[in-house]
């Protein structure tokens, strides 16, 4: 991939001389959705999938950005003195609201950038390609200006620039996931503190399967912001009552001792997914760390099941991919992944069962909804790095 993106880069900007080429990978979560910003634990593995970069410094102060996944875009230009949040700058928001969060946490960018990207995440999909911008570009203004940013503060940069430049209210996940990944490890990561600490994924005999439902949603206009604040109200009326600084801190009994605080009950389905789905994530490490491969794919059934009748993000659309892959036979555990209202599901199915799995999982989505799934097998990788 190096040689290619060198190439495309040579041929928009004229000449390859002086440019890096940099990889981020994309990201899947095997269970904890919706917990990241309720104070919650999540365990989101990097993927072998990401996004390619070339970059080069230049001598004045000018951005050029061209991506091989919107070739019909051309270069699109702006300037370091121009770093404002435009709808027409369209996916050049990503990498500029990085280098505007970078000015904003102190370290300084001297000078312009050419910049080429080309990603092999499904666009939309839901395995967090706008977090894989934010990390590789992150990254190459670290490597590119020598400022020693640490992959976890990587990762704060990201969020950070993805709230405040984007608009969009994403909790940790995705930016730590994708700056911190560990081939053949997924992350135990508690997101009200940031302590982490790297699981050994050992699927003796089964793959992890992606299923992309090609539902394009968009983050910043779906339901997300209305259910982060139905949570954060749910909090406020819990804490009226009881000590506690997030939904995350309490355990199932807790929670069902103090629900009726919580007036509305759309409110109260919210705050019950974000307090059990944070302890199934919980019982799922421990369940893997014990070799129980049988319980964690139960707990990413139950998991579906509440972001489906409890939180309501799922659709028809991720309710039939995973309801069809519950019917099949050696598959392990399969549920939604990511925001919801489309996007991916991640499933956990055993070799033998794989090309079954695709075959009828596949059929059936189009029957039902009239167009086709996507299916990709997907193996753990690592955080970002130089080619």
């Amino acid at each position: 991939m190096k040689d290619i993106i060198l190439k495309k880069f040579a041929e928009v900007y004229g000449d390859a001389e002086g440019a890096r080429a940099f990889f981020a990978p994309g990201r899947v979560n095997l269970i904890g959705e919706h917990t990241d910003y309720n104070g919650g634990h999540v365990f989101p593995c990097a993927l072998t999938i990401g996004t390619y970069a070339a970059a080069r410094k230049r001598e004045d102060r000018k951005l050029r950005f061209f991506s091989m996944n919107f070739e019909h875009l051309g270069v699109i230009e702006s300037s370091l003195d121009d770093l404002e949040p435009r709808r027409e700058a369209g996916w050049t928001n990503y990498p500029k609201g990085v280098m505007w969060a970078f000015g904003k946490k102190g370290y300084e960018i001297p000078c312009g950038l050419d910049i080429l990207l080309n990603g092999n995440i499904p666009n939309g999909s839901g395995l967090s390609s706008s977090a894989s911008v934010e990390i590789v570009t992150g990254y190459i203004l670290s490597e590119l200006f020598g400022l020693g940013v640490s992959n976890q503060d990587l990762a704060l940069i990201g969020q950070f620039s993805e709230n405040n430049f984007n608009g969009v209210n994403c909790g940790i996940m995705d930016q730590f996931a994708i700056a911190m990944g560990k081939k053949d490890n997924a992350i135990f990561l508690d997101t009200s503190d940031l302590s982490y600490e790297y699981a050994p994924i050992r699927l003796d005999g089964a793959k992890i399967v992606i299923s992309c439902s090609n539902k394009k949603r968009g983050l910043g206009s779906s339901k997300y912001n209305e259910r982060r604040e139905e949570c954060e109200t749910a909090l406020q009326e819990i804490q009226a009552g009881m000590g506690i600084n997030t939904l995350g801190d309490l355990t199932e009994e807790q929670f069902e001792s103090v629900k009726m605080a919580v007036k509305d009950e759309d409110r109260r389905k919210r705050a019950k997914h974000a307090v059990y789905e944070n302890q199934r994530t919980i019982k799922a490490v421990a369940a893997l760390k014990a070799n129980d491969i049988a319980l964690f794919g139960k707990l990413m059934n139950e998991s579906h099941v509440s972001l489906r009748d409890d939180y309501e993000v799922t659709g028809e659309e991720l309710d039939t991919l995973v309801e069809t892959a519950w019917t099949i036979d050696g598959v392990i555990g399969s549920r939604m992944t990511g925001a919801g209202f489309g996007g991916c599901t991640v499933s956990i199915v055993k070799d033998e069962a794989v090309d079954e799995f695709i075959k009828k999982v596949g059929e059936h989505y189009k029957s039902v909804i009239g167009y086709e799934a996507d299916f990709y097998v997907v193996e753990i990788g690592s955080g970002p790095c130089e080619l």
